[in-house]
């Protein structure tokens, strides 16, 4: 049986198991954003996380989503390799002014949470009319009158 000795990948082990303890604050969570028709889309992994524990919140113009995951292994185990983390995971947004708060929706399967960000009605793209006919007189006097 032939082995490979890869000293980068046994520096990075050793220096994430010397971190492993010492890093008990929040970790990042990796995620897709993408805008398909009216609504935007932010796809975020989190493999492993009960779904129970997934919380989103929006405060003023920030979305934030929390989540933990917790490993275990049978009573009397010993660890062999531990290369997935437990913890929590938190990741925050800030929302344009152009997105509908009120009516964010969010699932998860797969070990992806789906947020589906809607865009305001007013933010929306719109068509304008154009008037044949009208000369540049009539339209000063209707720009006048929507003035008032």
């Amino acid at each position: 049986m032939t082995m490979n000795f890869d000293p980068f990948r046994e520096l990075d082990r050793l220096a994430g198991s010397l971190l492993a303890g010492a890093g008990a604050g929040p970790r990042s969570m990796p995620m897709d954003l993408y805008r398909t028709g009216d609504h935007y889309v932010l796809d975020v992994d989190l493999p492993g996380v009960d779904p129970g524990s997934i919380d989103i919140d929006v405060d003023g113009s920030v979305l934030t989503i929390r989540a933990e995951r917790t490993l275990g292994a049978p009573e009397g185990s010993q660890w062999i390799t531990r290369e997935r983390q437990p913890g929590s995971f938190v990741r925050q947004l800030t929302l344009g002014d152009g997105l509908d708060a009120e009516r964010i929706t969010a699932g998860y399967d797969n070990g992806v949470l789906s947020v589906t960000l809607p865009v305001k009605e007013s933010a929306k793209p719109r068509k304008i009319a154009v008037d044949v006919g009208a000369g540049r007189e009539q339209l000063a006097v209707a720009a006048g009158d929507s003035a008032r």
